[in-house]
């Protein structure tokens, strides 16, 4: 096992002529590093990076159903998690009242030590990330974005922890950081769509790829979204729902390769031909 930063992985796994494959889960910005590091040997690397996911729901999704599942994709880990379905978009007709539901889902939560059994989401992994996911939070508000939920971290016997309150926006666009840039924190921008092709079309604007969801009882819809969502995993009426034998990686800069499955498995060979003349 070897333990330390980026640079450990460039300079003694990545640029090291006894290792033949390196599988990294992490930062896009660390996974590029990697390649870069990897070019001297053309190492083979598989990534598993970031991720900006949408979770779209139609008007006519089971809207109880479609609500729990928004909530746990989006504050399930604190949100740090690279799956995390992070842009939420929702049909215009039923936009107002989902969010105004999910806000008062979020303002419900119970924050605690994560080893109380009545603790409902835990403090964030550091210092240093419930301050950088704070920063998100004030980008937002300084940009306009309304806040329905959450922004602050907890008073009172949580306020020396690293707790930050299940946070959702509402009346953000595309060009604002909180709705493009990986936050790894338990924030969540809600944004309307007006049809099918708008919402195809919002989801895909990221340069990320790791996972969508989709909410709808129109199983038509359904895979005329699975099949334009420019995603490695599209969850239908589900979200982070994962099996051992289901592949699972992302597209664009969500990572290379798939973890999980046979093609998990097929990034550890390599084929050989072997030709035989006994002559």
């Amino acid at each position: 096992m070897v333990t330390g930063f980026g640079e450990t992985i460039g300079a003694a796994l990545a640029g090291h002529n006894g290792v033949d494959k390196i599988t990294f889960t992490g930062s896009t910005e660390v996974g590029k590093a990697l390649v870069h590091a990897s070019a001297g040997n053309l190492k083979r690397v598989s990534l598993e990076l970031g991720g900006k996911s949408p979770n779209i729901v139609f008007a006519d999704a089971d809207f109880e159903a479609a609500l729990k599942g928004v909530f746990g994709g989006v504050f399930f880990c604190q949100g740090e998690i690279c799956s995390a379905g992070s842009r939420l978009f929702i049909e215009e007709s039923i936009h107002d009242a989902f969010v105004t539901r999910l806000a008062d889902m979020a303002k419900a939560v119970k924050q605690g030590h994560g080893l109380n059994p009545a603790t409902q989401m835990g403090p964030l992994v550091s210092r240093n990330q419930q301050q950088r996911v704070l920063d998100y939070i004030a980008d937002g508000r300084e940009s306009k974005a309304t806040l329905r939920a959450g922004g602050e971290r907890p008073r009172g016997a949580l306020s020396e922890g690293f707790f930050v309150e299940p946070t959702v926006f509402s009346g953000v666009n595309k060009n604002m950081r909180i709705a493009s840039e990986e936050i790894f924190g338990p924030v969540v921008c809600a944004m309307p769509f007006r049809d099918l092709p708008d919402a195809i079309q919002k989801g895909n604007d990221t340069p990320y790829g790791l996972a969508a969801g989709v909410w709808t009882r129109d199983l038509k819809k359904a895979h005329q979204a699975a099949a334009a969502l420019e995603a490695g995993t599209v969850w239908i009426n589900c979200y982070n729902a994962f099996d051992n034998a289901s592949p699972w990686g992302g597209m664009k800069q969500s990572g290379w390769g798939r973890e999980k499955g046979p093609y998990g498995l097929d990034l550890f060979t390599q084929v050989k031909s072997v030709v035989v003349n006994f002559g």
